[in-house]
């Protein structure tokens, strides 16, 4: 059974320049797959040689974005993956929260490929 786990990445960005990245096809193909589709809310992300589609079903605007695996229906809870816009209302930091699952022999290398994928979304955003 999956486990459900969350990362925290502080960056030094606006939401309203990070938030494009986590919604667009355009802004996920910059850093999390190598190409990135959408006919509506359905989106096509393409790593090498494998296609995974998922559905855009939550987003609010410079917030929150998430998306459900369209191959993993009837995974209950565990077939979703979110990004969410954190600002700390006291400092004004802000932060990429990732909510994703994998199974508990697979969380390390989950992990370790978020770190590597957000790398580069910092990255491209010069922070």
């Amino acid at each position: 059974m999956k486990i459900r786990y969350e990362l925290e990445y502080p960056v030094k960005s606006s939401p309203k320049v990070i938030f494009p990245r986590l919604s667009t096809p355009e802004g996920l193909e910059e850093w999390f797959a190598d190409s990135v589709t959408a006919e509506g809310d359905l989106f096509s992300f393409s790593w090498e040689k494998s296609v995974t589609k998922a559905k855009l079903s939550a987003i609010k605007e410079n917030r929150l974005v998430r998306f459900e695996w369209a191959d993993r229906e009837g995974e209950e809870d565990s077939n979703y993956f979110e990004f969410r816009i954190n600002t700390d209302e006291l400092t004004g930091d802000i932060a990429i929260v990732i909510t994703d699952f994998a199974e508990p022999d697979e969380k390390e290398d989950s992990i370790y490929l978020w770190d590597t994928q957000v790398t580069e979304l910092k990255r491209i955003l010069g922070t």
